[in-house]
């Protein structure tokens, strides 16, 4: 692990750079597993909007971090309260995503590890994450010890997406064994 990387709240000044995160994750990632005339409109522009209310909001209540590397924004995680309250977890994690540049070097479990502990410590007692069933990061999820937890169509740009769930039933013993 790159130890150059710092963790820590988003303030309003990163919503462009999480934005452009976002948006190149996004193009790069969901190539071919989402329609590519979405893909084709994502910008910054039209991105930063809702990461300038995510980033305000998170001044806050700490929910959206950032990883950065001499000060550019790399990485990003947003999580909260469940968004499904028919799943047996009190928290989720919203998005995690990290520039392709930096994938590949640990950066994406801390980020993971930071939203869970921040969950934990807000009395959620397990967590979830929804994910693209096609999308290969669910394989990061498994290799974190996420469970299999259910799965969806989504409706996304006029076409049906499967996503799967992967859960952390116990944040407490998951972030005992990761210290361990």
């Amino acid at each position: 692990m790159n130890e150059l990387f710092v963790l820590r709240p988003a303030l309003p000044r990163d919503a462009d750079a999480i934005a452009r995160v976002h948006v190149e994750t996004w193009q790069n990632t969901y190539a071919g597993l989402v329609p590519s005339d979405y893909l084709a409109r994502m910008s910054v522009a039209r991105s930063s909007p809702q990461w300038h209310r995510a980033a305000a909001r998170a001044e806050k209540g700490n929910d959206l971090m950032v990883a950065e590397v001499d000060e550019e924004v790399v990485g990003f995680v947003s999580f909260g309260p469940t968004r499904n309250p028919e799943m047996p977890y009190g928290g989720e994690v919203y998005a995690l995503y990290v520039g392709v540049d930096w994938q590949g070097q640990g950066l994406g479990r801390r980020l993971l590890a930071t939203a869970l502990e921040a969950l934990s410590k807000e009395k959620h007692k397990g967590a979830m994450v929804w994910v693209l069933a096609a999308n290969p990061a669910r394989f990061f999820y498994e290799a974190m010890g996420g469970e299999r937890a259910g799965e969806r169509l989504e409706e996304f740009a006029g076409t049906s997406l499967e996503e799967l769930a992967y859960g952390w039933p116990d944040l407490e013993s998951w972030l005992a064994q990761t210290k361990s």
